[in-house]
């Protein structure tokens, strides 16, 4: 089983929604027994909170399938538990390895590293545009799962 953690600052906009696209795009791939799609945050903010009403409307509208998801905080001993830990900005992957400490095995890296593109996604919770960011995540999600296919499957 291959285990994926996406991460951005409070696990409720840019990291749920590239959980949802994510586990949508492994199981129209019917790949959902080979890999495992979580979320968490760097923060502690919005522990406990559904996700940002921006990403349930921007999943809704694209007829992404949504479960019931709590802000939840990343922890060292995810580094032990996932195999490729993602966030989606330059603060988030600093954050990151502040709560990791050492990469040794090279699992964390930014979601848009799997495109052509890499950068960063803008977090909507500032920018209220959840368009982008969509595009951004499923851009990264497309990549990250064709990587997945070619190198590790």
């Amino acid at each position: 089983m291959i285990k994926i953690l996406f991460v951005c600052h409070g696990n409720i906009c840019r990291s749920t929604m590239a959980q949802f696209v994510m586990e949508d795009m492994v199981k129209k791939e019917h790949l959902e027994n080979v890999i495992q799609v979580e979320s968490a945050a760097t923060s502690t903010e919005e522990i406990g909170n559904p996700p940002h009403y921006g990403t349930v409307q921007k999943m809704r509208e694209m007829n992404i399938p949504m479960r019931k998801h709590y802000a939840t905080r990343m922890t060292k001993s995810d580094y032990r538990k996932y195999d490729y830990i993602i966030g989606m900005d330059q603060w988030n992957y600093n954050n990151i390895m502040r709560i990791i400490g050492k990469d040794p095995d090279n699992k964390v890296s930014l979601l848009l590293d799997f495109t052509d593109s890499p950068g960063t996604i803008a977090d909507p919770w500032y920018t209220g545009n959840f368009d982008e960011t969509y595009r951004d995540v499923k851009n990264g999600c497309e990549g990250l799962l064709k990587y997945l296919k070619q190198e590790v499957l």
